[in-house]
Formats: structure tokens, sequence, C-alpha cells
């Protein structure tokens, strides 16, 4: 009996770890090893992937990626882009979020509308839009020409291919952000509204007062996981300039670099450095807003 007892308790322990083992095997195989590889990968001087040969073991390649003035303008480009597609679009998709909240006649279809690029390829979504922003046709170009606007190379321009991207990068994204914080919003106790509906309180002074603040830690949440997503930027640039980084090479990303590095070049040790170096940038910035996120809840808390 004291033996079978003692198997049972060995099984109990082991029995919890033989449910997660698939899980954990598929991790570290295609999650936790290609990870590490990439950074053993990025020392590696004049890598070979397929001979698996290397020079040496050392910072060469960190060296050439952070002097190559094609990172440096795709690390310029890529933080541009978060720059102004992330506060933007939360902004945006407050203000959406903030009326289909409110259950008016005929929110079901904006729902909808609203929600159908997250269900579209990005591929197809982004042909779409080169289509829109042609000089000739397009219809963006068409509705700037009823107020006296010049016809603008949106995709054939370099000046203005980055506002281009800026522009569907911040549609893209809506989506996903617009049906977190409504669900956030549907969670904000309605005791709170009528509460200061009943002191006399406008719709402006609820919102900036009430649902914002309450919503803050929902906010932060989205400006994370869109922050993430935009400095992996590469979908949303390859159909609208037909697979090229921008109309005159000048719009490279990082991601759109490694790439470059990987395929043209056959780089691999350059690609895995400029991957680092991603990762890195974006650890950084995701710290920084869990940081401001912990210190604004302490202020609310206050």
């Amino acid at each position: 009996m004291k033996f079978s007892q003692k198997r049972r308790d060995i099984f109990s322990k082991i029995e919890p770890w033989l449910y997660l083992s698939p899980f954990l095997i598929f991790i570290i195989i295609f999650t936790l090893y290609p990870v590490i590889n990439v950074f053993v990968i990025s020392f590696k001087q004049n890598y070979s992937y397929l001979r698996g040969t290397y020079n040496g073991f050392n910072f060469e390649n960190y060296r050439y990626v952070l002097s190559d003035d094609k990172f440096l303008s795709a690390l310029k480009n890529t933080a541009l882009y978060v720059l102004f597609v992330v506060p933007v679009s939360t902004a945006i998709a407050l203000f959406f979020a903030n009326l289909l909240n409110k259950k008016l006649k005929g929110s079901a279809i904006f729902q909808t509308a609203f929600f159908m690029p997250m269900v579209t390829s990005v591929t197809a979504v982004g042909l779409i839009w080169r289509l829109m922003y042609n000089q000739q046709y397009g219809i963006i170009n068409w509705v700037l020409s009823k107020f006296g606007i010049e016809k603008i190379g949106w995709v054939t321009e370099s000046k203005w291919s980055l506002l281009a991207l800026i522009i569907f990068g911040i549609w893209n994204i809506l989506p996903f952000t617009i049906i977190i914080l409504l669900s956030g919003m549907q969670n904000i106790n309605e005791m709170y509204y009528t509460v200061a509906r009943v002191d006399g309180a406008k719709p402006t002074r609820i919102f900036f007062r009430i649902t914002v603040p309450l919503l803050s830690p929902t906010i932060f949440l989205v400006c994370i996981v869109n922050t993430i997503s935009c400095f992996k930027v590469f979908s949303e640039l390859y159909p609208l300039f037909n697979g090229k980084p921008g109309p005159y090479f000048n719009l490279y990303t990082v991601v759109y670099y490694i790439r470059y590095a990987m395929m043209e070049k056959r780089k691999y040790g350059y690609a895995a450095a400029a991957a680092v170096i991603l990762f890195i940038c974006i650890m950084i910035v995701t710290l920084i807003e869990l940081y401001l996120k912990k210190r604004m809840g302490k202020k609310g808390l206050k």
C-alpha cells in the first residue's frame, strides 16, 4: 500500500508536466531555439548558412550594420512610423470606440465596417491602397482636387512615401485598437456615469475625467501591443510600393533591411545582428511604456 501511494504521489507531480510537454516542446523547438540561434549567428563573422562555417566570433556584424546607411535610414523610418502611427491610431480609436459604446441606432453596421480590415489580407488591402494613392486616377487625389490641391505622387515621390505608409498603417491598425478599447469601455461600471450626469457633468468632461482614467490600463496595453507590431512593419510596406522599400529605395524599415541582408546580400550574420538590434529597441521601448504605466497607476491611486 505504501509503495502504491508513493507511486501515485510521484505520478501526481509528473502528470501536469505530461500534459504541458507537447506545448513546451513546440515552444522550445519553434520559438526558444530560433531566438537563441539568431543571437549566436549575429556574432559569427562571414557565416555561411549552407556550409555552417564562419571566420570568427566577434562584433563585426554589429559594426557593419550600425555603420550601414541603409540600416540607419531603416531605424529612422521605423522610429518615425512608430512615433506617428501608435499615438494617432490610439486617439482615433478612442473617439470611435466611445461612439460605438453609446449603442446608437445602426451602430452594428459601423462596427462591422470598422472591423472588416481584421479579416482581410494585408497584402490585398495594400494593393487597394496603392490604387487609391495613384497619382492620376486614385480616389485620394480626386478628393483632394475638389479642395484645389494638386495631385500628389503618394507612392511615386520620395517626399510623400513615408506619409503614405503612415496613413495606411494607422488605418490598418485601427480595427484591433477599437475592439480592445471598446471592450475596456464596456467593462466600466455604469454607476460612475450615472453619478456624473446627476452632478450635471457634460459628456466631454465625463469622457476625460471618467472614461479615459478608468480605461488607462487598456490604453497602455494597446500602446504596448501596437508599438511591438509597428516596429515590425513590413507587410504594409511590401504591397504598397510593389515589393520595393519606397519609390527610390528611400523607405527601408528594419524588417525590410533584415530581408534585404538575408535574401539579397546573403549575409545572414548582418540579418541576425539587425534582428537582435530590433529586439533590443522593442524591449527598451516596451520597458519604458511599462514603467510609465506603473507610474501612472500609482498616481491614479493617490
